[in-house]
């Protein structure tokens, strides 16, 4: 039995959908049973639960063998950090009381920094709370920069015209299409070969810059000449709590951008066949953000 957090969002989906495809019972845990109802058609079982919940969500891991972990996404928490520790002390609990053998845990770049980092310090945490649990073996994704962080870009292009956010245009950075990040958990909790406490990095298909990703979007918009403005962060403030950020979220997310360019936050490995993922930011484009960007044309 494997037991799926966060199986209705863009990585658990994957790693639910994989295993089931895969003939495997999964018990998937979310907060919407709706949200689930995909899932379920195809044979899985359902907890409905808040990743908080420290006694539904240990209830949900009895019986498991395996588990993917991550901590749900809450941008509009006043508390983000407090919020996420929380999750952090349930799932750690839930595994220790279940006595799950293997555990996928998504993670991310930066996660080696205890501070510093924003959002990210949350899966510091994560690790350092489940690398003491004894008898678990581990593994910690961590995952460079999502494809889908840059989805918000279809309102900013259509009101600024270009592309703009708070990382350095010339920044390299790992970027990797979250349903990689799925295929690969899936894949480790189908072999389970992986024994104590590992991390491993994974660097999406190859590093790019916001240039670049204006330059790719733009060609695929038919708009060849879009370009990247670096935004201040007086500017970025309100446009991040318009879309629903609260104001310590939304500062949490201006610090883990100064983090990433100053080279604070990095990727540590080298990149490698075993960190480098298939899925290119072209075909990102064409089958995510260009169909977005048509939906918001013809609304």
């Amino acid at each position: 039995m494997f037991v799926v957090l966060g199986a209705s969002g863009h990585t658990g989906a994957v790693v639910a959908r994989t295993l089931l495809e895969g003939g495997q019972q999964v018990r998937v845990v979310g907060r919407n049973p709706q949200h689930l109802q995909p899932l379920t058609a195809k044979g899985a079982q359902v907890a409905t639960t808040d990743a908080a919940d420290v006694a539904a969500l240990t209830k949900s891991f009895q019986g498991a063998d395996a588990a993917y972990v991550l901590i749900p996404p809450n941008p509009g928490a006043t508390d983000p950090l407090a919020y996420e520790n929380r999750v952090v002390d349930t799932i750690a609990t839930a595994i220790r009381t279940a006595h799950i053998q293997h555990v996928v845990a998504l993670s991310s770049i930066g996660a080696d920094k205890p501070s510093g980092t924003g959002p990210v310090v949350g899966l510091h945490n994560l690790e350092q709370k489940l690398n003491a649990i004894n008898g678990a073996n581990i593994l910690f994704l961590r995952a460079g920069y999502f494809m889908e962080n840059t989805l918000p870009q279809v309102n900013v292009i259509r009101s600024l015209g270009n592309v703009a956010g708070p990382l350095t245009p010339t920044l390299k950075l790992p970027l990797i299409a979250t349903r990689d990040i799925g295929a690969a958990a899936a894949d480790a909790l189908l072999r389970r070969e992986f024994r104590g406490k590992q991390t491993r990095e994974l660097q999406g298909q190859r590093d790019l810059d916001y240039v670049e990703v204006a330059s790719i979007i733009g060609k695929a918009i038919g708009k060849p000449s879009l370009g990247y403005t670096q935004a201040p962060d007086e500017q970025l403030r309100p446009a991040f709590q318009q879309m629903g950020m609260s104001p310590a979220f939304t500062s949490l997310l201006l610090e883990m951008a100064h983090s990433l360019n100053s080279g604070y936050m990095k990727a540590l490995e080298p990149r490698s066949s075993q960190n480098t993922t298939p899925t290119s930011f072209e075909t990102f484009v064409n089958e995510s953000f260009l169909p977005a960007y048509r939906q918001q044309a013809a609304a």
